[in-house]
């Protein structure tokens, strides 16, 4: 049995006391109990490991055509960051080339099976950000965003767990019954489809937004886009970039108050050298530097949303969302994903599977 002790934790979506987890060689909690503060070995916030449903790439590291050799430094980068679970994101790009990709990562996936004795992040599964898309493009190549076609659909391998469609598309229901069917969660983005389009998409079943507000019609009194319909719908779940460039600081705070238990942080991360998101010749941002704990201390030190609710956006409601239940809470039962954050939310150390990785954050 192993065990970490720590002065509080997030436990069942809220903050408590001191608190012992103890799991199996298998990785799986099998006991969550209150202790005294003396008892606690870590002076520290225990969280269960964040999930990030859109990862792109970071620093020399690209999904889409990263090697094997890169590969192999993408756990350590993401469970420094407290990363245990999450999404390779593939963009548009033309079908043979993400097929292509989509082969790179169900190899990615069978190596984590294999591996043993030490600390590796989850692959959950693809997600697919296009190329199936509206007309809010974004950063997105024009060539490559393509009408819907159910037959590639159909074919997709079991390892894409998410698809990002353009409510306005033609076939978009059609598409949307399709992949639920295949149990994968939809979510609708690079979009300007009206209010009933977005509806009719949610009816068919999708589940959320990618990126609130960004790359999607949004928030006006006459003319509710799909931003302002996801904001006031409970059901639907909204992903949102907390890097402080993507969205402005209110308009974080009001999608939290809005939507206080269906907000889901995402890292939206890219390919970069950079220390800002980075953005085309035109202006246009695509994608961020930013890393899931950042956007947990960006969430609560500067857009006044609570720890609570940036600690469940980052772990329970994606795990919600994706329909995982071994997951996204510290409870009996669960995968020993586990965060222990400093007093300033930075990570001290992460625990992915029962497997510990000392985060180096100097």
């Amino acid at each position: 049995m192993r065990q970490i002790t720590a002065t509080r934790a997030f436990v069942n979506g809220a903050l408590a006391g001191p608190t012992s987890v103890t799991w199996d060689a298998s990785g799986t909690i099998t006991d969550v109990s209150a202790i005294k503060s003396a008892e606690a070995e870590f002076d520290a916030l225990l969280t269960p490991g964040f999930i990030d449903l859109q990862v792109n790439g970071f620093d020399l590291f690209n999904v889409s055509s990263a090697d094997a050799g890169q590969w192999s430094q993408v756990d350590q980068r993401l469970l420094k960051t407290g990363v245990t679970s999450w999404c390779p994101t593939l963009v548009s790009a033309p079908l043979d080339a993400l097929s292509e990709s989509l082969a790179q990562i169900i190899q990615q996936i069978a190596i984590r099976k294999s591996s043993t004795g030490s600390a590796i992040t989850s692959i959950l599964g693809a997600h697919l950000e296009g190329p199936f898309l509206g007309a809010a493009i974004g950063a997105h190549h024009k060539e490559s965003v393509v009408d819907i076609d159910l037959h590639w659909i159909s074919e997709l391998p079991a390892c894409v767990v998410l698809m990002t469609l353009g409510a306005e598309q033609k076939e978009v229901e059609a598409a949307i019954g399709l992949l639920r069917k295949m149990g994968v969660a939809v979510s609708i983005g690079h979009t300007r489809a009206t209010e009933q389009e977005f509806l009719l998409a949610k009816q068919a079943g999708a589940q959320m937004v990618t990126h609130l507000y960004n790359a999607m019609s949004g928030v006006h009194h006459r003319d509710p886009g799909v931003a302002l319909v996801a904001l006031t719908d409970d059901e639907i779940y909204a992903s949102i970039i907390v890097d402080l460039e993507h969205v402005s600081k209110r308009a974080v705070q009001l999608a939290f108050l809005a939507k206080p238990n269906r907000m889901i942080l995402v890292s939206d991360s890219v390919q970069s050298n950079s220390d800002h998101a980075p953005r085309l010749k035109d202006g246009t941002l695509a994608g961020s530097v930013l890393t899931m704990d950042q956007a947990i201390r960006n969430a609560v030190l500067h857009c006044s949303v609570s720890l609570a609710q940036a600690l469940a956006s980052a772990t329970r409601n994606p795990a919600n969302v994706l329909g995982l239940v071994d997951r996204g809470e510290i409870s009996v039962g669960k995968r020993a994903d586990l965060v222990l954050l400093g007093n300033d939310l930075t990570v001290i150390k992460t625990v992915s599977n029962g497997l510990s990785n000392i985060a180096d954050n100097d």
